[in-house]
């Protein structure tokens, strides 16, 4: 399901009527499938995030290093929700999928395992919000889909290749186009939205202490579904960024392949590095 570029994705929403239903259309003339079918996988995967979200915030996914885990049930039962609920459910639902990720569950990679709570803590928390239909959240999950992958076909997805604005970063871009267009905003919203998104995780690095995915990985998803809430309603009140998204993707492509390996995911910079991080990595698992 992937388009070479945003203004490509775009230009088939004018036919199809929205992202979402232009990722679809493509899938199934790519794959020979009905419309029906590839509503139907989605549906799995949203079922998938459902079912992550419910383990993290019933507080047993915890990880084997002892580093992670219950951290999304007191968001959940005990935050002050200062932001409001919404917020807060998109912030623990975050943090739930991360932490089943972390605790080798079964997750859907949206678009990594590092980065898979942004857009189910985001998509679910807004769908409850807004009493969505079932169909349009699935729409909308399509719609995040394009987004992945378009960054993967201009730039990259991976911690490895590009730090974690290729992760987290874009998470955030697919979870801001993703609720822009279950909200009803416009193609053109939704890719302000991810530009928004993307250009606020811009430069962020893939620092996992101990090489593991769960610290600093588990909290950046909370902190990137809040740049994804806060770009979606900036498109949405009619917030434009000046740098088309596919110039956004670029910029993000070639700023990863600056940064040194030791800020890529190898563990030997950033707070991987610092006496805390060194400490943690040298600890044993907590079993």
């Amino acid at each position: 399901m992937a388009y070479a570029s945003f203004a490509d994705l775009l230009l088939a929403a004018q036919t199809a009527g929205s992202l979402g239903e232009a990722v679809v259309a493509l899938e199934c003339d790519e794959s020979g499938a009905s419309r029906a079918s590839v509503l139907a996988r989605l549906e799995s995967s949203l079922s998938v995030m459902e079912d992550a979200v419910a383990r993290g915030l019933a507080g047993d996914a915890h990880s084997r290093s002892g580093m992670t885990g219950g951290d999304a049930k007191l968001v959940s039962e005990k935050g002050p929700c200062l932001a409001g609920d919404t917020f807060s459910e998109a912030v623990a639902g975050a943090l739930a999928v991360a932490e089943v990720n972390a605790a080798m569950g079964r997750i859907v990679a949206a678009p990594t395992g590092g980065a898979s709570g942004v857009l189910p803590g985001v998509l679910l928390a807004t769908a409850a919000r807004l009493s969505a239909p079932r169909e349009q959240v699935v729409l909308a999950l399509a719609a995040s889909g394009g987004i992945g992958g378009i960054i993967a076909a201009k730039a990259t997805l991976s911690g490895a290749a590009g730090g974690c604005q290729a992760e987290i970063g874009s998470a955030a871009a697919m979870a801001a186009a993703a609720v822009v267009e279950l909200a009803g905003g416009t193609p053109q919203q939704a890719g302000h939205a991810a530009s928004i998104a993307l250009q606020g995780q811009m430069g962020l690095v893939c620092d996992p202490i101990g090489g593991l995915v769960e610290v600093p990985c588990v909290a950046r998803n909370a902190t990137g579904a809040a740049v994804a809430l806060a770009a979606a309603e900036m498109a949405l009140a009619g917030v434009t960024f000046p740098v088309p998204l596919d110039e956004v993707v670029s910029a993000m492509g070639s700023v990863g392949r600056s940064l040194p390996p030791s800020l890529r995911e190898t563990a030997l910079g950033g707070l991987a590095t610092t006496p805390t991080g060194k400490r943690l990595a040298a600890e044993p698992a907590q079993h």
